[in-house]
């Protein structure tokens, strides 16, 4: 099992306020004990992370320590949108007129497609039917 971590459940993590703020501790501390397999993000969702929390803190210091947990951390497996990747996406981007996603969301989906990688922990009803959603 592998799972892939979006912007939502970081962000709600870290922030007190964030009417998920206890369920996404409780999903990366399970993800981080190994219940959950293997643990994905981005370098996209590390760039909406982090300036996310500066523009809704305005605390550079906040949002400089969660990009640095993010990357520093071992258990955390961080993907690289390639060209590939990226090229992909904008295909998918286009594709999904029914149900349109940003740009970002769409590398996740790709970077899943490509890794095998089965669920999303994220609190964005937009990947439902697209991805099994941990929320």
């Amino acid at each position: 099992m592998a799972v892939f971590v979006d912007t939502s459940v970081w962000i709600a993590a870290r922030n007190l306020d964030d009417v998920n703020h206890l369920r996404a501790k409780e999903i990366l501390t399970s993800m981080l004990k190994g219940e959950l397999g293997e643990i994905y993000t981005s370098d996209y969702i590390l760039d909406e992370v982090v300036t996310l929390m500066l523009k809704r803190t305005g605390r550079l210091e906040l949002a400089i320590e969660m990009g640095e947990y993010i990357l520093k951390s071992p258990r955390i497996r961080k993907l690289r949108v390639t060209e590939e990747i990226f090229d992909d996406a904008w295909k998918k981007f286009k594709s999904l007129k029914s149900k349109p996603m940003s740009f970002t969301d769409c590398t996740s989906l790709v970077l899943m497609e490509k890794k095998g990688i089965e669920y999303i922990a994220s609190f964005d009803s937009g990947f439902d039917g697209l991805a099994r959603r941990i929320h």
